[in-house]
């Protein structure tokens, strides 16, 4: 148990959005930008992993070589002394037979400044992931912002770029433009800067391709991200890192900012790896290769429930 896990800064709560706006930011959680120093975060438990058909990329390994479960689990366990060699405190969904997918923790809810929201998953065999994620804030005495009940929208398609700016994922497969435009009339009351990107669905969520690494730097595939979204990126000053085709297929768009210069990304991305690490960032490299033939990557395993400016 961790301070943290002790503390309730507001009473729980399973809707705190204004319906007008103006909602205020937690005292004890949640954080303003994805970047920001991570000091706790939530994951879930690989114990009762089984590989499904949840996505385009999925089907195809299920096809050609599916998932060694036993490896995928020696995987999450590396990436987990990861998050102890940094120093964040981790907390867990409750581990449960019934949610294969549960490790997925960044799918079924999303922390905001204002606490969590929960989503509405697509595939039917993950839905009950939304009613544990429910229990886990409850357990942590995190409240909840609101939830999502317009259409489907999974956490991966949340993406805060930057202090009160979010590119909100809509593939039609997993996130339905009727639950990204909910989300999105959340935040524009809240007074953000909100834009929807429609990709297709074979690239899942946005977080597969638009990643922020640092304040003003984001990793980028330009050859599947809307030439769009990039000019608006630049416009806001974004220095944009560009990850290969084929590296963000195996994922490797898909890793986790620590803050203060510290990244943990999967082995596959040699070539943001070499980038980074050319301007002096700490890079844990850790081999997901196994784990993520079920569907996602190392951003997709973790909820960022707090982070500080350094």
């Amino acid at each position: 148990m961790t301070v943290h896990d002790r503390i309730v800064a507001e009473p729980f709560s399973l809707q705190r959005r204004n319906p007008a706006g103006g909602t205020k930011p937690l005292t004890a959680w949640g954080f303003a930008n994805e970047t920001d120093v991570l000091t706790d975060v939530l994951l879930g438990s690989p114990n009762f992993l089984r590989h499904l058909s949840t996505s385009s990329l999925s089907r195809k390994h299920l096809r050609e070589a599916p998932c060694n479960i036993q490896i995928a689990q020696a995987q999450h366990k590396d990436l987990v002394a990861a998050y102890e060699h940094f120093g964040i405190n981790i907390h867990w969904h409750e581990p449960t037979p019934e949610l294969p997918m549960q490790v997925y923790s960044r799918d079924s809810s999303v922390m905001t400044p204002y606490g969590a929201f929960i989503t509405a998953m697509a595939n039917w065999w993950r839905r009950g992931e939304n009613y544990a994620a429910i229990r886990t804030y409850e357990k942590l005495g995190i409240p909840i912002y609101d939830m999502v009940t317009a259409g489907t929208f999974e956490g991966g398609d949340f993406n805060v770029i930057e202090e009160g700016v979010v590119l909100i994922g809509c593939g039609g497969a997993r996130t339905q433009e009727e639950g990204a435009r909910q989300v999105q009339a959340w935040f524009d009351k809240e007074g953000w800067e909100t834009r929807i990107a429609f990709i297709d669905e074979y690239y899942v969520h946005i977080d597969l391709m638009v990643v922020p690494i640092a304040e003003k730097l984001t990793a980028v595939c330009l050859a599947c991200t809307e030439p769009g979204i990039v000019d608006w990126l630049k416009g806001m000053g974004h220095e944009i890192i560009d990850v290969p085709f084929q590296d963000t297929m195996a994922l490797g768009c898909n890793f986790m900012s620590l803050g203060k210069d510290r990244v943990i990304a999967p082995t596959s991305s040699k070539s943001l790896i070499g980038q980074l690490k050319a301007r002096g960032f700490e890079v844990a490299a850790i081999d997901m290769s196994e784990i993520s033939k079920t569907g996602g990557g190392i951003h997709c395993m973790a909820q960022a429930l707090k982070r500080v400016t350094a």
